[in-house]
């Protein structure tokens, strides 16, 4: 409901601010790169993982057995087409309120960046709309504070009916997928992450702790849009520019799902495995580079990895698509573990991009750190 709007605001507002339209497009061009290097390599990771370790192996699944109407629920939702050309052309809003109402974010990035380049050429109008902006942001951080401190009840109850509709007798039998799932994001974070942040002069053990209250949030709400404006300020009290963190954690939100590309090729590679279809090397490379589309745009809410995956398989039709329906009683739990890897990807995104740009005082991110965390400033 507020998301999309927040991002605008952030978004239009940063760029209209920068006035620079250099160096608006360079930094966005170090964002987009250093989105597509660490997403690639969380596909990769996840592609590696599943074709060694087979988390589905020996399921021995008929695809004829199983549901197909519960796939095609999904399948409706996934709005990505099969080409490149369809792709782009669904980054083009049929107006401009459209992606509000549709929640379609990349869309929304679309028009925020539109309208900021539009603010820089009117001058001091450009900077009272740009004010108004970030006043009107405000407002919608306030709103999403209010749901946030509400959110752990609803939790409470799509977890109290996952348990009880699936039983914990049918969850355990893909206990082998999630604990799998976990276990190689919780590497990626301290391997993958860890390396980015050392290299920026940081720990991620102390980041981790920094951002412990966002990762709570999280876990009770299984995404990580329900932090969006705390990340933000926390970022700029870790020493992040206010325009770097304004664009990159916002951008992330769409181009860098490290969780999600990481449980994207993974659970394809279980479906595979689970209805016994063979998939080539080729099949194999093919598969990495359509998710390296298909993941662009999915955000951080509940579902979202899902109704990817869906589109993912839709242009795979070797994998019975009905073998969806697998996923369908454990994707609670593995959509958690997607939206907290996503958080922490972002948040490391946005240090690291900030220090790549010379937008970040290391001396306030290392004095923060050791500080502990505590309530994100305004």
């Amino acid at each position: 409901m507020a998301i999309a709007p927040v991002i605008f605001c952030t978004i239009a507002g940063g760029v209209a601010k920068m006035g620079d339209i250099k160096a608006f497009g360079r930094l966005g061009a170090k964002t987009l790169v250093y989105f597509e290097l660490v997403s690639t390599l969380a596909l990769g990771v996840g592609l590696v993982v599943g074709k060694f370790v087979k988390p589905g192996e020996g399921f021995n699944v008929d695809p004829k057995t199983l549901d197909p109407s519960v796939a095609a629920g999904y399948l409706d939702k996934a709005r990505h087409g099969g080409t490149l050309v369809e792709y782009l052309l669904d980054l083009i809003p049929k107006t401009f309120f459209a992606p509000f109402a549709e929640g379609n974010l990349l869309q929304v990035l679309l028009i925020a960046v539109l309208t900021g380049f539009a603010m820089t050429r009117l001058g001091a109008v450009g900077e009272k709309a740009a004010k108004s902006l970030e006043d009107l942001s405000q407002v919608f951080f306030s709103l999403i504070g209010v749901v946030v401190k509400l959110a752990p009840l609803g939790a409470f109850g799509a977890m109290g009916f996952t348990m009880g509709k699936y039983g914990l007798a049918a969850l355990i039998k893909l206990g082998a997928l999630v604990a799998t799932f976990y276990a190689t994001s919780l590497i990626f974070v301290i391997v993958v992450l860890g390396i980015m942040a050392a290299l920026t002069g940081f720990s991620i053990f102390k980041f981790l702790n920094y951002i412990r209250e966002d990762l709570l949030i999280v876990l009770g709400t299984s995404s990580s849009e329900s932090v969006l404006p705390q990340m933000i300020a926390k970022m700029q009290n870790l020493g992040a520019g206010k325009t770097s963190a304004g664009l990159v954690i916002p951008t992330g939100y769409s181009f860098n799902l490290d969780g999600t590309n990481i449980y994207m090729t993974l659970a394809t590679l279980f479906l595979a495995q689970a209805t016994n279809t063979h998939l080539s090397l080729m099949q194999e490379m093919t598969l990495l580079g359509i998710a390296m589309l298909t993941s662009k745009g999915a955000s951080g809410v509940t579902g979202a990895g899902f109704i990817t995956l869906a589109a993912t398989l839709a242009v795979i039709p070797d994998i019975p698509i009905a073998a969806l329906a697998l996923l369908v009683g454990v994707d609670r739990f593995m959509s958690e573990c997607r939206a907290l890897t996503n958080l922490v990807g972002n948040g490391v995104a946005t240090l690291v991009i900030a220090r790549w740009e010379g937008d970040l005082d290391r001396d306030v991110l290392k004095a923060e750190l050791d500080r502990g965390p505590t309530p994100a400033r305004e």
